[in-house]
């Protein structure tokens, strides 16, 4: 491993932005669609799916490709953080299901009461997602950086993606590139595969989930 380059982690603080912004929002869009409006309900709800489905996959590639690494490689110093990781991992996915099944009840009624239910779980998750975000950026990626090969990184990244729509991919890198440096973002675009690069700058790739709301 000594010779191997070493993780470029920057898409991950691109695509924790990302999170932070899109489930930051949501909330409000929920209570934002009047009571019986099904079909702005339905638009609210399969972009909140996009994005709760892309963070679950982004948390499952990390436990998948990045936690037993770190404990073989840093030792003791990497037990606590993983351990931290894993807890708030473990406390997320339980508001994501929590999520999930209340977009899909809310999304076919777009009933008033279910949506400020849905809005709560919404804000919940918000704020556990925040702490974890800052607690993975400060205490994690360091030791991603010292001890993980740019080609475990990229099979975690692939991972990450690999259920993703085909078609959602332009929307998803849009999302994540809407407030990115744009070095890191013309970085990793050159790293893709040409069909890749045509893909992500089709026009309307970078419409975040703010551009759903009404003004």
């Amino acid at each position: 491993m000594s010779d191997e380059p070493l993780a470029d982690v920057r898409d991950m603080y691109m695509a924790h932005t990302m999170f932070r912004r899109e489930i930051g929002l949501a909330a409000g869009l929920i209570r934002g669609v009047a009571d019986g409006d099904v079909e702005r309900a339905a638009i609210v709800a399969d972009h909140l799916r996009i994005v709760d489905n892309g963070l679950h996959h982004h948390h499952t590639a990390e436990d998948r490709h990045l936690w037993h690494r770190l404990v073989e490689r840093a030792g003791e110093q990497a037990v606590s953080v993983v351990q931290v990781m894993e807890d708030q991992h473990g406390a997320i996915d339980k508001l994501l299901d929590e999520v999930r099944g209340g977009l899909a009840q809310w999304r076919a009624s777009a009933d008033a009461a279910q949506g400020a239910a849905l809005a709560a779980t919404a804000t919940d998750l918000y704020e556990r997602l925040v702490e974890h975000l800052a607690t993975e950026e400060a205490r994690a990626l360091p030791l991603i950086e010292r001890h993980i090969t740019a080609a475990e990184w990229g099979q975690m990244i692939a991972d990450g993606a690999g259920d993703a729509v085909p078609e959602q991919i332009p929307l998803i890198f849009g999302m994540m590139a809407y407030e990115a440096d744009p070095d890191t973002v013309r970085d990793i675009i050159a790293q893709m595969p040409p069909e890749g690069q045509r893909r992500d700058r089709r026009p309307g790739c970078s419409v975040p989930i703010s551009g759903l709301r009404r003004e």
